[in-house]
């Protein structure tokens, strides 16, 4: 299990944020992520290669586009309103990483979820949907 030192800083920020937060207050930040979401470029809406940008694991439907930035990776995503945990959780990945190196991607936490205890607060399939937006934002990382 890889050692939460590894995590980037501001991922650890969250997961010790999160770790003191009961069940309820970790849903209401997620809740409060999601109206924090910035709307997706248009230049991504048309995307004619959208599909590729899929995160196909998870139900509800996730898109991502990672965008190389200087020494940093810049996030652009687009999830529905109607589905605030999942937006929730996107929109506290892109705060946390947003700008970050390769290498900060592929440092998140495989057991990320656990470690925000959001598995105990979700059920197995979103916590399934989660778990392959995180494995996508890691593939970023990966050279």
């Amino acid at each position: 299990m890889e050692s939460i030192s590894r995590s980037p800083a501001p991922l650890d920020k969250l997961i010790a944020r999160f770790a003191r937060a009961d069940r309820d207050l970790r849903l209401e930040a997620l809740l409060d992520a999601s109206r924090k979401l910035p709307p997706l470029p248009e230049r991504f809406s048309a995307d004619r290669d959208r599909e590729a940008h899929r995160v196909t694991e998870c139900q509800t439907p996730v898109f991502l586009w990672f965008e190389p930035d200087g020494a940093g990776i810049r996030i652009f995503a687009e999830v529905p309103r109607e589905s605030p945990t999942v937006r929730g959780f996107v929109a506290l990945l892109i705060g946390a990483l947003d700008g970050a190196p390769a290498a900060d991607f592929e440092a998140i936490p495989i057991d990320l979820i656990a470690r925000l205890r959001l598995d105990d607060a979700l059920g197995m399939l979103r916590s399934q949907g989660l778990g392959a937006i995180v494995r996508r934002f890691r593939r970023i990382g990966t050279p």
